[in-house]
């Protein structure tokens, strides 16, 4: 079972990566293996901490900075000693009207895999993609949670699993759990 934690924000996550057409897209995800799910033109893994997106851009041959049409970070940019400097590098990175896609918890346990930093709501993550070179009319964010969700996250084992018989997925908008945003880069 997904965990209770995700189940909106992967709705609508999908959404935004159908809607620009993956299989005409070079992907590439920071950690983890959310952009498995779909049929990209191409795809490639930089596992955290091994490639470490604050240090700069991932480069290839000759030392040029790999070049992508959609970069993808789940549950990742909380870990970051640098996020706003791995924010700039992700930049560097796309081409020109490509999109970067984060998603981070908000009101979750402290989890230090390998060290726990930061949290965001809806509007920090634009606040944060602003200041990292995003223009503000190319950003679309969503935050989820409601307080049955955050209650269910201080049981143990955790994260919760996902029951559909007794976790409302109603939205509380003073109550976030998880947010998750898309910038292009224009």
């Amino acid at each position: 079972m997904p965990s209770l934690n995700r189940i909106v924000m992967a709705k609508a996550s999908r959404a935004m990566v159908r809607r620009l057409g993956p299989d005409q897209l070079d992907a590439a995800e920071i950690s983890g293996n959310w952009g498995e799910q779909f049929k990209f033109r191409s795809y490639q893994k930089f596992r955290f901490p091994e490639y470490d997106v604050c240090q700069g851009p991932f480069t290839g041959p000759g030392g040029k900075p790999l070049k992508f049409d959609l970069i993808l970070a789940n549950q990742v940019w909380e870990h970051l000693d640098r996020p706003y400097q791995a924010t700039k590098n992700i930049r560097k990175m796309l081409r020109k009207g490509g999109h970067f896609w984060l998603a981070v918890p908000f009101y979750i346990p402290f989890h230090a895999a390998p060290a726990d930093c930061s949290r965001w709501s809806a509007r920090g993550l634009k606040n944060l993609l602003i200041e990292s070179g995003f223009a503000e009319a190319a950003i679309q964010c969503g935050q989820w949670g409601n307080r049955q969700a955050a209650l269910r996250n201080m049981e143990l084992p955790w994260p919760p699993e996902y029951d559909e018989t007794r976790d409302s997925l109603a939205d509380d908008p003073e109550m976030p759990i998880c947010a998750w945003a898309m910038a292009q880069k224009i």
